[in-house]
């Protein structure tokens, strides 16, 4: 690997936990990754806060692999000790927001797209794209992005994974229902109380099993997680009842099966928020896992979703960092880290070129 890539990978990052990057609020560092760029006399695109560019002997009749990640970032906690926007280096970490997740596996996707850029006579185009809204699955990150990226086979996309390969990936589906009944003095015990309509049917959503257990990500997980009536007055009967169901999907069920399921079993009237982040597998047998298999990585189906959900073409999630510091006050990535994923990365990417 070359020195300077990383060198430079850790000064950009650096830049990039120094600018606040809230999700919608990613002006600023994508001001940054387009000056970054251009000082390396790469042709880079902004499509709102997204930034992406293809490697300079880019050929629309060759096949293309995406390296992606997300440069926004979720708010910092309340449990931080250090200044959150401020990049310290201590013990072979470097600290601040974002610095895990994504930024270590963002500027070395970044460092790898550099060393393929000038590369003629590949197999592959290489294509690169920083995404935004990635923390809130916003519609203005890579969704609008990807129609501008040209036929894509295959990705990469980075999330802390310790560098092995996340194969598959838990979809997301959040379900809004509301049980109805009729009002009734409840001193008079009148009325037919929706919230009791709603306990029954959470009941059974607490105690059913979908049969289908996947070996990368175990069963399907249906929980209710809100409720509410429509009354605050405790003498009412209420006669209408929400409550809120969060479905993580593995990749043996559709959205259209589960839908059915509940309708089949619930007595409430019901509607998805969103269908859009579906669960993903890659196949084992896909020269992509192929590769990483060959480097000695191990595999495994992620709990966590990320903006592989909304790709319509095979991806790998894989990159430096942990997932266990995602979102944790002091969040912080090793410096070795870093240098490592990106030559994983291009280790990965030389077994296909």
């Amino acid at each position: 690997m070359e020195e300077n890539l990383y060198e430079n990978a850790v000064l950009l990052l650096k830049q990039l936990i120094a600018t606040p990057s809230f999700s919608k609020e990613e002006t600023n560092t994508a001001k940054i990754i387009t000056s970054f760029f251009s000082s390396h006399q790469v042709a880079c695109e902004r499509l709102g806060n997204n930034i992406y560019a293809k490697n300079k002997y880019y050929d629309i009749n060759k096949p293309s692999v995406l390296l992606n990640s997300h440069h926004d970032t979720v708010m910092p906690n309340k449990g931080y000790t250090k200044d959150p926007f401020a990049p310290i280096e201590k013990d072979g970490k470097l600290f601040g927001l974002g610095s895990n997740d994504a930024g270590g596996c963002l500027v070395a996707l970044i460092a790898a797209f550099l060393h393929y850029y000038n590369r003629e006579n590949t197999r592959y185009n290489i294509v690169f794209a920083a995404s935004a809204e990635e923390e809130i699955s916003g519609v203005n990150g890579i969704e609008l992005v990807l129609p501008q990226l040209g036929n894509i086979d295959f990705g990469i996309v980075g999330e802390p994974t310790k560098l092995e390969m996340a194969v598959a990936e838990r979809g997301l589906m959040v379900v809004d229902c509301i049980a109805r009944g009729r009002a009734g003095h409840a001193a008079r015990n009148e009325g037919d109380n929706a919230l009791y309509r709603a306990m029954d049917d959470i009941n059974w959503i607490r105690n059913y099993k979908f049969e289908k257990v996947s070996p990368l990500l175990g069963e399907l997980h249906l929980t209710a997680t809100v409720i509410e009536t429509e009354n605050k007055q405790h003498n009412v009967v209420p006669a209408q009842c929400t409550f809120v169901l969060d479905i993580r999907v593995n990749e043996l069920y559709s959205f259209e099966e589960i839908l059915d399921t509940l309708q089949t079993n619930l007595k409430s009237g019901f509607k998805p928020r969103s269908t859009r982040m579906k669960s993903t597998f890659i196949p084992l047998d896909h020269p992509l896992v192929k590769a990483g298999i060959y480097l000695g990585k191990g595999y495994y189906g992620s709990p966590t979703t990320s903006d592989k959900a909304l790709m319509p073409f095979p991806t790998l999630k894989m990159g430096p960092g942990d997932s266990a510091r995602s979102h944790t006050a002091d969040e912080f990535i090793y410096l070795e880290e870093i240098k490592q994923g990106i030559e994983t990365y291009i280790q990965l990417i030389d077994q296909i070129l």
